[in-house]
């Protein structure tokens, strides 16, 4: 566990140094900050939109520090070869992968948090820029808790895109894990499409590839219930559990098989 701890350490602290997470989350910061300025063209819709884009950029920011980030775990240790004095250490190959992987969520929780703050001090603005006649035609209040349930099953979500980086970075190049996580991105956005496949095309090895996927890659399109929080409507305390047991699957499974593959790879 010390072990562990150590790399995850190291692998936050390296991220800090990074530039990259800094300009995207204080881009992210200026989007949702602009959000404010956008709501107010559009009368009656100005706190969905600064909620919509909060969450949007959130999510979407997120995943480009867990992919460009997460690609290089691993690759670029290999291609530094900085990896042969690191596992001279007292190290063994699943703690430095794992603990690869809990540096870059821990990154990931800062970037998050600052991105939520930065959502709910616009909200807190515009709520108390607003008369109660003015907020009393919202469907839900301006700063409104149940927004963390969105921002919950995003930071999931993106722990899952962290996993998958990390496991094609086990094995490939970093152009190549980028592209492949890319796409399962995609893929698992429209992963649910795919088990009705059968009512569009008419093949059955087209069918049978498209069941086959279906069952294979996530369903990322369970973790957005921002449409929901935006328009108040509940999203259930089992639906919650549910979708984070579901991702917890999904990423011990790819942490996983990226230690197996990592532990089997020849250095020499």
């Amino acid at each position: 566990m010390r072990a562990i701890s150590w790399v995850a350490i190291n692998v936050f602290k390296e991220s800090v140094r990074d530039r990259v997470p800094y300009n995207l989350v204080l881009f992210a910061v200026l989007l949702i900050s602009s959000s404010y300025l956008i709501g107010q063209l559009t009368a009656g819709q100005d706190v969905k939109i600064i909620k919509d884009l909060g969450l949007a950029a959130t999510a979407v920011f997120g995943l480009f520090i867990a992919v460009f980030i997460g690609i290089g775990l691993v690759s670029k240790e290999v291609e530094r070869r900085s990896i042969y004095g690191l596992l001279a250490k007292p190290i063994s190959r699943p703690q430095f992968v794992v603990g690869k992987y809990a540096g870059l969520v821990l990154t990931l929780a800062v970037n998050v948090a600052v991105m939520t703050a930065a959502t709910y001090a616009v909200l807190a603005y515009m709520t108390w820029m607003q008369s109660e006649t003015f907020k009393a035609a919202w469907e839900a209040p301006g700063v409104d808790p149940r927004m963390l349930k969105a921002v919950v099953l995003t930071f999931m979500e993106l722990m899952l895109v962290t996993a998958i980086a990390l496991f094609f970075s086990t094995f490939s190049s970093p152009i190549l894990s980028a592209a492949f996580t890319f796409g399962l991105y995609i893929v698992g956005h429209f992963n649910a499409d795919l088990k009705n496949f059968d009512r569009i095309v008419e093949s059955r090895p087209a069918v049978w590839l498209a069941r086959g996927v279906y069952h294979l890659v996530p369903d990322l399109s369970a973790f957005d219930v921002k449409t929901e929080v935006v328009h108040g409507l509940p999203v259930a305390a089992g639906y919650m559990a549910a979708t984070i047991g579901y991702g917890a699957a999904y990423i011990t499974a790819l942490v996983l098989a990226a230690v197996v593959i990592f532990s089997k790879r020849d250095f020499k």
